[in-house]
């Protein structure tokens, strides 16, 4: 039972952190390789925050956020309109273009963190006292940080989820997903969608980081590992497929856990590649992907 719910609770840190990159592909067609610094970026703002203005974790989280927004739409203006303007203008989109500006970008944030705060790790408080657990049933005790973590991780999760899927900004973001010309042709701005999917996949990533720096200290390249499972994530539940991203996150989690106990904790992060390559023998398009895409 332990394990099924630390598999759910990190799932849940999972989705929050693959949502953004698959928005990011559903709306622009492109892998953002630097969305693992948003994630880097949320957990130094969180410990810095905390640990400077001597601020209530819970109060923290809502600048964490607002940063990791100012970051993604920074981005999006000035690196990634550039590269997609003459696609929203009947043009075509060059995806390699997308792809070195990305990675690029990924290694001079990495870089920059590691010249400004050094290689050495910085732990921000807790939502709770760490060392504090909380009895989950008759035989589950878990660390009660995790468990504060993981409620507000999944009510974000919840409420994304709902205004995507509901609201009215949200089925604009669905247009612009379906077709983007479509949608210009409809009157919608694709130039403006574009960048608050951004601005919200940087909330959610920073979200993701800021939740889970008291467990994995924030460091330069910490976003690193996270990132490549988001990938994993996002072409397990499809790619641009939200409910796919969520779906997959959970199962990533849950057999990541379920590998670390019963075959070994030391290959842990291995078990994301090798769900990554079943995938794609068996089911290249994912859960909810589509097998093909037609404009």
């Amino acid at each position: 039972m332990d394990i099924l719910i630390t598999g759910i609770i990190m799932g849940t840190f999972y989705a929050l952190l693959a949502l953004g990159l698959s928005l990011i592909f559903g709306i622009l067609k492109l892998v953002n390789f630097a969305h693992g610094e948003f994630f880097m970026i949320g957990a130094y703002a969180y410990a810095l925050i905390a640990l400077n203005l001597k601020l209530s974790p819970f109060l923290v989280l809502l600048p964490v956020v607002i940063i990791g927004m100012i970051v993604g739409i920074i981005i999006e203006r000035l690196l990634m309109r550039p590269l997609y303007q003459k696609y929203t203008e009947w043009g075509a989109m060059r995806d390699e273009y997308a792809i070195i500006v990305t990675f690029g970008l990924s290694l001079f944030l990495m870089n920059l963190a590691n010249q400004i705060f050094g290689p050495y790790p910085i732990s921000g408080p807790g939502l709770h006292p760490l060392k504090e657990r909380i009895m989950l049933g008759n035989i589950v005790t878990m660390s009660s940080h995790r468990i504060i973590a993981f409620g507000v991780g999944a009510g974000i999760l919840i409420i994304a989820y709902l205004l995507l899927r509901y609201s009215p900004w949200g089925k604009v973001i669905q247009a612009v997903s379906q077709n983007r010309f479509g949608a210009s042709i409809a009157g919608i701005n694709s130039i403006q969608v574009s960048m608050i999917v951004f601005g919200i996949s940087g909330a959610l990533a920073g979200l993701s980081g800021a939740l889970l720096c008291p467990i994995f200290s924030a460091e330069p390249f910490v976003g690193a590992l996270p990132a490549v499972k988001s990938f994993v994530i996002v072409v397990l539940g499809g790619m641009g497929s939200v409910p796919g991203s969520i779906l997959g996150a959970y199962l990533l989690g849950i057999l990541e856990q379920f590998g670390a106990v019963y075959i070994s904790y030391t290959y842990r992060d291995i078990f994301a590649f090798l769900i990554l390559i079943l995938m794609l023998l068996l089911r290249p398009h994912g859960i909810f992907g589509e097998k093909a895409r037609e404009v």
